[in-house]
Parts: C-alpha cells; structure tokens; sequence
C-alpha cells in the first residue's frame, strides 16, 4: 500500500486525505494545532460559539462532492441552511441594500437606489453566471504541475474570455451607477484578499454564488464542515494526528522520501501533500537549495493577500436587528484599499458582523455571538504591527456606535485576533489570509504549480496555489491533488 502524508489538516488536507484514503493508500495527516479544519477553527467564550472563519459559505457542492465520491450521505455528517436574504448592507450616510437570492427583493430596492443598476441587473447575472460556469469548467477542477498545462489551446480560450485584463471595479461599473452599490459589489474583492481597483473582473463570478446560488450556513456552526471531513477522511482509513507538527520535509535526490516530526520522530512516505501557506511554510520544511523555483527572495517579493483584525464578541442579549450578515462600509473605499496595500491601518474601516444565533440559537443560547472583523494590512517585513490592538478595537467599538450598534454595555466574553495571531496559529505568509493577493495578474492566474517543480513528489493543496483562496476552492485543490497523485500511481 502507498504511503501519503499530508501537512497540514486544513479542509484542503482533509479532502486529500478523504479522497486518498478512499482510493486504497495509506494516508497520515499531521495537524499542528488541536484542531482539524485549518482557519475554521472553533472558538467558545462562556455559552458563546464562534467559527473563526469562514463565516460566509457558498458552492455547497463542492462540500458534499467529497462524500459523494466516497459514497457517502454528506446529510449525515453535517445540515445546511439556505439564507435567502443574507447580507444588511449600510453606506456611510446611512444607505441600506439587502443582499438576496431573490430578484425581486434587489430589483425592488435598485429601483429606488439605482434605477440604471435595476434595469441592467439581469443583464448583470447572465454575465457573472457566464464567467463562473466558464471558469469552473476551465479551470476549477484542472491541476497545474508544470508550464505545459497552461498551454492548451481551450485553457487559452477560456482565459481571453474571463475578462483577465479588465478590472473588478471598472466592470461593476456596467451595471452599477449607485457609488454605495459599488462598494457593495466591489467587496467581492476582499473574498480573495485583493482590491477591487486591480484585481480582475474575472472574480465578480463571486456575484453568481451570493445571488442565485446562495449563501449557506450549516446548523450548529460552520465548523461542522471541517468535523464532518476529519470524519469522513477516518472512516475512509486515515490517521489524522492533530497536535503534531512537522519540522522538515525529508529528501533524497529529488525526491521526498518522508517527514520529520518536531519530536523528532521520522515518518516515511511514497508522497507528501503540503497543504499549507507555501510562503510561510517552505522555507520552515526545506532548505533553500531544494526549492530554486520558490526560493526565499521570490517569496519575500510576493504580494499577500490582506490579512484581518478580528473581534470575538459575547453578548449578553440576542440583538435581533442584526441579521446574519452585515456589512458597515467607510466613506471612502479607495483610500482604505490604497491604505490596505500601502502598509497602513484604514482610520474608517469596513467592517463585517455575522451573527450566526441569529440563525441558529443553538450555538449562543444567552446572547449574541458576533463575529467582527475588518480588514488589515499584511504584516511588515519584520513580522510587526503599527497599531495598538487595544485602541483600535476601541475605535471600531466606536464606528459600530455610529451605525447605532452598541456592544460595550452588553458584553460578557470578547476575544481578539490580529495578523500576529494569524501568522502564528495558522502559519500564514505575514498574516495573510488568502495566501498571495490577486492584484498582479500572474498572481491571480499562475498561482504556484499544484506540484513542486524541484521535488518531483511533492505535491501542494491550499489558497497558495490553485485554483486560489476561498473554502471551496481549497476543498478542491485536495481534490485535485488526490485525483493527480492516484492517476501517478496508476500509470
């Protein structure tokens, strides 16, 4: 029997492992922190329960697609829940604009905000429908191991046709006269760690999952999702070993011959799947003179992604004017992008609020739990912050009281997480949460290749690569390093 061994129990690393498994080798998975699920991470303050991240779930089928594959009933491991009317938009003057999965419910409201973007907005679904069906069929389930792939002919068609040159903002701009709507379609951005103003249009297919395909929850926490695969992936027949950590990929010529642990104990294996930050983690797992095509310059020279400064909020009382999703955007979206990749920290940031017991009580029977969070700048160069983390969640406490949200009198528990946090727990390339940003082409189309192009089994799952950030395009990215390391082995 083969042996695989995954770094890294991220949904990326489960699904490989799920798939591997299944598929007859002998798969262990080595996860440093207590939890499987990498960034959906489970987090409870007092009777307060929290997921990390991702709060916001789309392609439902992408999830179930694992399970299905391995024969299984994805019901039985975990529920979703459709949210029709999902996300509470408000402009800096107050604005408001409900974002839902019924047309008519955002006609009915461009109408009387916009009534060019009412007019044009089928027109607008049609086209983010063509470019999400286009590029899942072209590049979603396809895995890059070297240049050659990116040559096919049809690879090159479908890539003219996704609007690669064109900016995310300027095509909004088609449809949306309204500056509030853009920010609010702009945001999509933010989904890839990117700028709206330089990253391609090609990611407004963002628009066909929220608003005709729609956004899910999954009853008791999106955390079930990351149990539901660690699950899946045991009964498949993995070892999955949390609280492990691995120092050092093991080599011999050009090939990996194994692991070692931070014990020191060494684990052989036939292949290893890395999946993980490849940023932060290569340099951690390979001396440099085994990675020339990701050598430590090129890795310093690389865009990341925004990062994020999260507040954890327990409160004492269900605040129902808060809807699942909202989002309180700055007066000047422009500025706060120039500041994100500029290095500084937005004095009037956007911010986001998901209040799951809105949806399901269950999991903060005795008040709100409120995820906050705004965006932040990556890391210095020398792993430090330029703000106080104390003042500034004083600061967005007091933009939320602008809004009409107040939070302070009413809280019980509180947690915060900044980049630091997230560099250290998640070991995320300068507190980066996507990985590499979007904002350089190459970077939002030639993601690092699915295997390593120094050793020949080594293979790479995760936001780093491809086909990019987001949960469902990591789940994928497993997938498709299951399915190429099975037909390897086939061959």
């Amino acid at each position: 029997m083969k042996k695989v061994i995954v770094i890294g129990g991220g949904l990326g690393g489960l699904s490989a492992a799920a798939t591997l498994a299944r598929n007859g080798f002998d798969v262990k998975l080595f996860e440093k922190n207590e939890h499987l699920g990498g960034k959906l991470m489970p987090v409870k303050l007092g009777t307060h329960h929290f997921d990390f991240g991702p709060n916001t779930i789309t392609m439902p089928h992408v999830f179930d697609s694992v399970f299905h594959e391995s024969g299984e009933n994805p019901r039985d491991y975990f529920e979703w829940v459709s949210i029709e009317n999902h996300t509470q938009n408000v402009g800096p003057d107050g604005e408001k604009f409900l974002m839902s999965t019924d047309p008519e419910t955002v006609i009915e409201q461009l109408n009387s905000i916009d009534p060019y973007a009412a007019k044009h907005y089928p027109a607008f679904l049609e086209e983010v429908k063509r470019l999400y069906h286009l590029s899942e069929k072209a590049f979603f389930h396809r895995t890059f191991t070297s240049w050659k792939d990116y040559f096919s002919p049809g690879l090159f068609s479908a890539l003219q046709k996704v609007k690669p040159l064109e900016t995310m903002d300027h095509f909004h701009q088609r449809y949306f006269k309204n500056p509030f709507l853009l920010q609010v379609f702009n945001r999509y951005a933010t989904y890839i760690g990117s700028s709206p103003y330089v990253s391609p249009a090609t990611f407004s297919l963002i628009a066909y999952l929220e608003m005709v395909q729609g956004v899910f929850y999954v009853k008791g926490g999106t955390v079930k999702i990351a149990e539901g695969l660690a699950e899946l992936a045991r009964k498949n027949g993995a070892d999955l070993l949390a609280n492990t950590e691995v120092s050092r990929i093991l080599t011999e010529g050009k090939r990996a011959v194994g692991v070692e642990l931070s014990s020191g104990e060494k684990i052989e294996a036939d292949t290893v799947v890395l999946n993980g930050d490849l940023l932060e983690a290569m340099p951690s797992l390979l001396d440099e003179k085994n990675r020339s095509h990701l050598s430590n310059r090129k890795i310093e020279n690389s865009s990341p992604s925004i990062s994020a400064f999260v507040i954890l909020a327990g409160l004492d009382r269900h605040l129902d004017d808060l809807i699942h999703h909202q989002v309180y955007f700055s007066a000047d979206y422009k500025k706060e992008f120039r500041e994100l990749f500029g290095g500084e920290w937005p004095d009037d940031p956007t911010i986001y609020i998901s209040n799951s017991s809105y949806t399901d009580k269950s999991v903060s029977p005795d008040g709100s739990n409120l995820f906050i969070l705004v965006n932040a700048p990556p890391l210095a160069a020398n792993g430090k912050m330029s703000i106080d983390p104390e003042v500034y969640k004083e600061q967005i406490y007091n933009r939320l009281r602008k809004f009409g949200i107040t939070i302070k009198p009413h809280l019980k528990h509180e947690k915060v997480f900044t980049p630091i946090d997230i560099n250290r727990k998640f070991r995320a390339f300068r507190g980066a949460l996507y990985g590499l940003s979007s904002n350089r082409k190459k970077d939002s189309f030639l993601r690092p290749f699915n295997r390593s192009q120094d050793i020949q089994n080594l293979y790479f799952a995760g936001g780093t690569t491809h086909p990019g950030g987001g949960s469902p395009m990591v789940v994928i990215s497993g997938q498709n390093v299951a399915r190429e390391i099975i037909s390897a082995f086939d061959s």
